[in-house]
Formats: C-alpha cells, structure tokens, sequence
C-alpha cells in the first residue's frame, strides 16, 4: 500500500510501472529513491484504470520483499518433495538444467521434454522461442480454458477474432460468462458509466453475480447449456426477421444452410435444455438484435464447458455476424495483428521448428483446431488477408491432460521433463489427482515462480522470478491486437530474481543458443519490438516515459476493403476451415458434458450441478493467499448453496460441507444464498493454504479445497475441437462433513 512519503525530497524518481497482478495490467506510478521504491499509486493517464488501484494493485509493497518470496535458484537434495533445497547460483542452475535438457534430448528426443505456461503477463515469446530452438513442439498453458478456443474458433468463421470492443456507442453489451463486478473493477467501472448513458446490459450466468444485479436482462441458465441458447438465439433472429440482411446477403457464405439447420432450435426447445422460458429466451435474442450496434464480450465459462464448448463458440460467433455486429462503430472489432511494431509471433521463431517435430505435438491427432494442423491451416489464411498470423504460443498448443497421461503411460511417447513458467498446475488444471501423480512421476522438474507453491515443492530447481515493479511489461492481448501499452522497471530485481525473459534467454545460451537470442535484456527485446513504429527514442524506456502507448487510428469495416481472412472472403456461418479438419460446418446440438437428460442413472446418485467457480476479488487464479492483508478478506474458501436446497441437505450457512464428483471430494465452507438455482452449487477456484506444510504429501493442503479435484479431462468430455475439458456443467452431490471430517478444522 502507499505511504505517507514526502515526494518533495530530493532523488526521488517517478517511474511508469505496472500493477501485474490481474490481465488488466494497470498503470502503475512508483516513487522510487536510491533504488527503492518509497510509495506506489495508480497513473491518471492509464487507460485500463485511470488512476484507480483494487485491493490487488495495491499489495505491490507487501508483493516486492515478502518473507515467502523465493529470492535465490534452489536445487533439491532431498528427496522429490521432502522440502530440502540448496542454494546455487544462478549461472550454475541454468548450466545444470541445460545439460540435463540436452541429455533428455539426446537419448528421448526434443519432444520429451514440454513447458507448461502461466498467464499473459509472462513474456511467452521467449518461451516459445527456446522450444522452437530445442526443437519440442509441446508447450502449453491453461489457455484451452481461457479464450484460445474461442479465437481459433471465430477466426476460422471471420479471418480473426473480435475480441476488441467498441462500447463508446454500444447499445447494447452481452456479458456471456464474465463478471467484472468481482474480477475486473476497471471493467465494470466502464460498464457502469455507459448504462448511466442508456447502454442495455444482459448478463448471462447462473448465478445472480455482482454483475447480474446491474443487469437489464439476467439470463440464469443451467451452467453448460450455453449452446441451447445461442442457437435458439440464432433460430429467433432468423425466424422473426431480426438479421441484418445487406450483411448478411454481402458479407455471409451459408445462410441458407444455416437456417434449415436451426429451424427445430425454437425457445420452446432450449427451455427445457437451459432451465429458463421461452419468454426469457426470446428477450434476450431481441435486446440483443435490436439495439444496435451491440457487444458481445467473452467470458471463460464457454471455454470451460467441455464437449459442448467449441459448436457454442461456433454458434456465438454466428450471433455477431447475423445481427451485423462485426467491425462497426460501437460493435466487436475485427482488429487484426499490427503492421505497425514486430508481433509475438514473429518473435517466438517458429520456422525454426522443423516440420517433423510439429507433427509430434500431443494431442494434434485429435484436437486439430487448438494444435499444428488447424493454427497452420488458419495462419495461411491470416497472412492472405492481414500478412501476419496469431501467435503460435498461445494458439498453437499441446494439450495439457494429454501431455500429464504421457508422463504417466508413455503414450504416444515419454515425456521426460516439464519447465514450468508463472503456473502452479496442482491448482490450475483439470483432475487435479492425475495432474499431482505426473508431476510426482516426471523425471525431471523446474520451476519458475515468486513463491514455493505445490508444484514447486515437487520439482528439481526453483527459479526466482522479478515480480510487479521489477520488470518491464508490453501488453497487446496475447500478442493478437493492433495497439500495445508498455511499462517499465521501477526497480532492477532484488537479490538474483531475474525476468521470465533471462530465464529463457540464459538457459538457451547455456544450451548453445546463443546466436538466436541477440538481446541481452528484455528491454532490448521491446526496443526492438516497437523499432517498426518509428518513434524517435534511442531505447524503450524513453518510448515508456515520452509515449507510454501505441493506438492505431481506428478503421472500421475493414472487410470492405480487404475481405475477411477465409477461404470465401466472406464470414462463413458454414465453415470450410472447420469441414476441412473433420468438424461440423455447422453447430451441432451437444448436451453438457454431465447432465441428466443424457445420463439419468448418473443424475440420481449426482443430484446436483455444478459449476466451479470463476474469478472473484481479491485473489487471481491461485495467486495472492500469501499476502496476509489479502487472506484477510477471503480467508476460507466458500461455496453457494441455495437456502431450500441446504435445508433439505441440513445444512446451515456456514457449515463445512463436502463437494463431490465421480473424481474426487473436496471441503467448502457452505454459503446459503437466493442467488443461485436450487440445483446449482457454485465453488471458488484456486484454493490451497501457503501458511501449511509445503512438504509431501501435504503440500499446503492442495487436494483439500481445491474445486479442481471435481473436474474431468477425459478425452471424450472433452471439446473435441480444441481439447479443452469440463469445469463447468458437471454433477454433483453435496453433504456435511461428520466429526471425524472436523478434525484440524
């Protein structure tokens, strides 16, 4: 938090920092003095926060020096998980890993070895750089659950992904999954001042959120029946007339198609299927439809519905280009890569791949779209039309259950070592049990983190990384966006921290690598980077301090000059991209991946559903449960019951509860409120407890609380588009822990 510091003393030097604690990426302004940093506050001329700081940003003092931090490289001695660690150097931790690496690569080849990635705020470039240079095609992140899906998907149906909102003159702002009244202040913030402008708000979500209750329209469906409603939607905006038709008859290949297909997907069907009325279904299909021009924002639920995930992208996507809604004023923006500064992509070195390693990637003979055959496949079309592609970092994965079941089966091959980079996957993927056995299997372990978390505890070196105000940072939406903000160190890492960039850079060196990485430091990499725009700067610093951004005067209805990036030119509701990798060209009706129409028999022993919890303040993902002054708001983990439901189970609010799936069994605290279905359980996501044991087979209470323990990654639960798995939509049951459960409580 800031202190009370005179800013009048001599020394004293402002720097442009960045908060980094969330995906916002807030600007920051630190009051640094002989190289510490005396006060911290949020910059007025940001654009994401404008001065304002949450509970989060403002732990960045508590964050930069805490007690828990891990400072030094650390090599195990012990045995794996026993907690006994030496202290070594930075230079000898990388010369040591690199030799192992290249002893893995030597008697398994490079695709034993595979990375598994954190958030955006990471500079996942270089990561993807080294792997292309070591010749592995296996990185990958928690993205299948967090928007790549969705990006693949709608630039197979448009040539790129909306994700850009123009809400200045939107009037009307779909909120599918998302609730920024909890997980994103700034967001939500400028939501509010553009319904005080008369912006309609539909808020879709089971639960009756932060954000629902300033709804216009609150939809609470049954968590995974997204798609019966989109192609209801779909069926009502075709059927009574509601399309924008010169859109349509110009820009869309398939119409016709598409309206036979949907013609059976009335209100009156997807009722029964989402829990809501007919009467509720057709609302929210003509607020959206006719307050023009209008917004779709994604939200993660869709991504994380499993088997159903990638045909409801498909028809969300279908939504947008019906109603006309597509790189318009005030509608979601078809932005492109920038052709102003080098792309993430064109850092990350991908055709140094060789084409034989793509074809080993885990999990591209099935899930195509997320993987080597479909991102080429779409990159091809990209560079047609905007003369870049995606990122392949980020849109070009392994996937990730597949890769922790080849560690354990050897199938298709062994993997033999994983680097683990700003994740701590114990509490961030799917079926946590199989996740813990991996990682307790795998031959080889590193990672990379602020703190000791569960993973760590498990691995063979621990390597410190520069937190919030000792790193520089661009953010341009996962290398995807035509606009990039940029931040610089408030600080040089203290102790032998080092940015995610040295880790990479120094273990490629070390490896022999060192002629592909030319940039001694990060911010030569940025300076680099932004070189294209033609700023007069001699160094990114002086680009941070004189600019700070980059926003390309805006163009709309780009398509009308350019066309859009298929192989139509057109936006193909029918989709050729897809048809061609051995999917639907249309969306077709997939139930939940758990639900009790399809599965009675599992319904009556699993009466419940479950849905397992988005983001809420003040915690991201697993992060922050260190940081005393944040434990404080949210010290327990709490899951919603409704009050007819806990009364029928004798549960009181309060009350510890167990949480069960056909995996597994976690502890909640119960709370008892009308905002949630009476059939509908909703957990929080991230839970472990830093202040235990970090030492097996406790590991700070990973399995305990942990709402991912619930979840399933089985191939057939999965989106069989992209791969991504099931944490929302599932069965459950739920009953009071006994005594004996209380012990230790």
């Amino acid at each position: 938090m800031s202190k009370n510091i005179d800013l009048t003393q001599a020394g004293i030097e402002v720097k442009k920092s960045a908060c980094y604690f969330c995906h916002q990426n807030c600007g920051v302004l630190a009051y640094v003095k002989d190289g510490k940093v005396l006060k911290i506050e949020g910059d007025p001329e940001f654009p994401t926060n404008h001065g304002g700081l949450c509970c989060r940003g403002n732990i960045a003092l508590q964050h930069l020096d805490h007690p828990a931090r891990i400072n030094y490289p650390l090599k195990r001695v012990g045995k794996r998980g026993e907690g006994k660690w030496e202290q070594i150097p930075w230079a000898q931790a990388m010369e040591e890993i690199g030799t192992k690496l290249l002893q893995i690569r030597s008697e398994f080849g490079a695709e034993a070895v595979a990375t598994a990635g954190g958030t955006q705020r990471t500079d996942d470039w270089s990561r993807r750089r080294f792997m292309n240079l070591f010749g592995s095609p296996n990185g990958f992140h928690n993205s299948h659950l967090c928007w790549i899906p969705t990006f693949m998907v709608e630039t197979a149906i448009y040539g790129w992904c909306p994700f850009e909102l123009d809400m200045g003159s939107s009037r009307c702002l779909i909120l599918w999954g998302q609730n920024p009244g909890a997980a994103g202040m700034p967001e939500m913030h400028h939501i509010r001042e553009l319904q005080e402008k008369g912006m309609k708000l539909i808020v879709i979500d089971p639960r009756f959120s932060e954000t629902a209750a300033k709804a216009d329209l609150w939809l609470p469906l049954r968590p995974g029946s997204d798609l019966a409603l989109a192609l209801a939607w779909i069926h009502v905006i075709i059927y009574e007339g509601l399309f924008d038709q010169e859109f349509v008859a110009n820009c869309c290949e398939g119409f016709g198609e598409l309206a036979d297909h949907v013609e059976n997907f009335t209100p009156e069907w997807a009722a029964e299927l989402t829990w809501l009325t007919p009467e509720q279904i057709r609302a929210g299909a003509y607020m959206y439809a006719m307050n023009k021009p209008g917004n779709i924002q994604w939200g993660t639920s869709v991504d994380q519905i499993g088997r159903p995930a990638g045909s409801t992208m498909h028809a969300r996507a279908i939504l947008r280009a019906l109603t006309g809604n597509l790189d318009a004023p005030g509608s979601d923006l078809l932005t492109g890569p920038s052709p102003d500064f080098l792309t993430d992509e064109e850092m990350e070195a991908n055709d140094q791949l060789p084409e034989e390693q793509k074809s080993k990637q885990i999990g591209s003979d099935r899930f195509k779209l997320v993987t080597w055959p479909g991102y080429s496949k779409i990159a091809e079309q990209t560079r047609k039309v905007w003369g870049k592609a995606p990122t392949a970092e980020w849109m070009c994965e392994a996937h990730p259950p597949s890769v922790f079941r080849a560690i354990l089966s050897g199938k298709p091959y062994q993997v033999k070592a994983l680097l683990v980079s700003a994740t701590n996957p114990i509490n961030s993927y799917g079926e946590t049990k199989l996740v813990l056995d991996a990682l307790k299997a795998v031959d080889f372990m590193v990672t990379c983190d602020y703190w000791m978390t569960p993973t760590a505890a498990l691995s063979d070196y621990v390597i410190p990384i520069a937190g919030a105000l000792e790193r520089p940072t661009i953010t341009s939406s996962y290398g995807c966006s035509d606009f990039l903000l940029a931040s610089q160190r408030a600080i040089p890492p203290m102790y032998e921290r080092r940015n995610d960039y040295n880790f990479w850079r120094d273990l490629g060196c070390a490896m022999g690598q060192q002629e592909m990485w030319p940039w001694a430091t990060v911010e030569e990499a940025y300076y680099a980077k932004i070189a294209p725009l033609g700023y007069d700067i001699e160094n990114y610093d002086e680009f941070v301090e004189r600019y700070r951004f980059h926003f390309p005067e805006r163009e709309y209805f780009k398509y009308q000059r350019q066309g859009f990036a298929t192989p139509s030119g057109k936006v193909e509701l029918y989709s050729t991209v897809l048809k061609d990798l051995g999917y639907p060209p249309l969306p077709p009706y997939i139930g939940p991946t758990e639900n009790e129409i399809d599965d009675p028999e599992l319904a009556r022993e699993f009466p419940l559903v479950l849905t397992t919890g988005g983001g809420f303040m003040p915690y991201h993902h697993s992060e922050h449960f260190q940081i005393k002054e944040v434990r404080f708001l949210r010290h327990e983990p709490y899951m919603d019951i409704n009050p007819a439901t806990a009364a029928e189970l004798s549960i009181e609010d309060g009350d510890w509860v167990w949480i069960e799936t056909k995996r597994g069994r976690i502890k909640q605290k119960a709370n008892l409120t009308q905002g949630i279905h009476p059939r509908v359980i909703y957990t929080q996501r991230g839970w472990w407890y830093p202040e235990r044991s970090m030492a097996a087979p406790e590991l700070g209470g990973c399995l305990e609380s942990n709402t991912n323990v619930l979840t399933t990654t089985a191939d057939d639960h999965c989106d069989p588009y992209s791969g991504s798995w099931a944490n929302r939509g599932l069965l459950c049951r739920v009953y009071k822990l006994n005594a004996s459960d209380m012990e230790g409580k």
